[in-house]
């Protein structure tokens, strides 16, 4: 059997993530190291989700990690959370506790399996630029002049990327030193919350009201109050980039709601997309429903990490 060291939640976004992952923090004697590219910035709580108060269960404070520890005016890039989430673990496991990332963003998640070493090369502002009003169909012609072994792993669907892929491959080109790969310390046991496409629809549309209803308005209007610029705000997308466009008056407050449930409920699809090709990839995700009895969970986490002694030990009493 795998010896596994630490747990990571994954799911789509209002699944529960955050509640499970405490939860699991709590009754296993561990921290979480939260795995979401947007909660690691401050000020930014209510349309990221931050949901703070889950990180209380029964009256015991859960310790968390990577959460409002940057500055929405500067940029938190992937090389940043690989070190970081690195350092965490490190410091946890050391402690003689459980590690539990839980988080939906992708990349985030790829980064505890697979050797992103090339994100420490810096960005090319000026070169970015000259890419910028390309193409697609250009950038890829320019991408293929490059040698294919520092080119074969770019994304050609997002012009994002290939625009980051020319960068890397300008950087091999005039670079002799290439970074050293990152040997990874993680052996996850994965955990998926899984909700049928009506019932996450639904919790989304909820949350959504919900978040408009304390505060998520008034949020975006401080962080704009506070100088963040709107160009800048945008960038954070979803509920930013809507709350923004209400807020500048180019949309009503019922566009604001439909326009924003509609694009939530594709990044939800989006991530599904991405755990999907987890699985493709060898990633065995076990999933659970949203609502089910988590007492098995915990009794088969207690044995893969060694907790309680027997497979057939008894359970902590859960609720979730």
């Amino acid at each position: 059997m795998k010896d596994f060291n630490c747990i990571v939640v994954l799911g789509p976004t209002a699944s529960g993530k955050t509640h499970l992952a405490c939860q699991l923090a709590y009754y296993l004697n561990g921290e979480v190291i939260s795995a979401d590219s947007r909660q690691v910035y401050q000020y930014l709580d209510i349309g990221t989700g931050k949901d703070l108060n889950e990180y209380c269960v029964k009256g015991q404070k859960i310790n968390h990690h990577l959460i409002g520890i940057v500055h929405p005016r500067e940029q938190f890039y992937l090389h940043q959370f690989i070190e970081e989430s690195r350092r965490c673990f490190e410091q946890i496991v050391a402690a003689g506790k459980i590690p539990v990332f839980c988080g939906g963003t992708g990349l985030y998640l790829d980064a505890l399996r697979k050797d992103f070493s090339l994100t420490a090369i810096k960005e090319d502002p000026a070169l970015r630029q000259s890419l910028e009003n390309l193409s697609k169909e250009a950038l890829i012609k320019r991408l293929s002049a490059y040698t294919t072994s520092h080119t074969q792993h770019v994304d050609l669907n997002s012009k994002k990327r290939i625009i980051r892929g020319i960068e890397i491959a300008e950087y091999f080109a005039s670079h002799q030193h290439i970074p050293d790969k990152i040997t990874l310390p993680y052996r996850p046991f994965y955990i998926g919350i899984k909700t049928d496409l009506e019932t996450r629809k639904q919790r989304i549309s909820e949350r959504l009201s919900q978040r408009l209803e304390t505060g998520l308005i008034e949020e975006v209007q401080n962080l704009l109050d506070s100088g963040i610029s709107a160009e800048r705000l945008a960038l954070f997308g979803l509920e930013y980039k809507h709350v923004l466009f209400f807020l500048q008056n180019k949309i009503t407050k019922q566009q604001l709601f439909s326009g924003l449930q509609t694009a939530i409920f594709q990044f939800a699809k989006r991530q599904m997309t991405w755990f999907r090709k987890m699985e493709k990839e060898g990633v065995e995700i076990h999933w659970v429903e949203k609502d089910a009895d988590p007492k098995t969970l915990i009794q088969i986490l207690k044995y893969c990490f060694h907790i309680g002694g027997t497979k057939n030990s008894s359970t902590t009493e859960f609720e979730v």
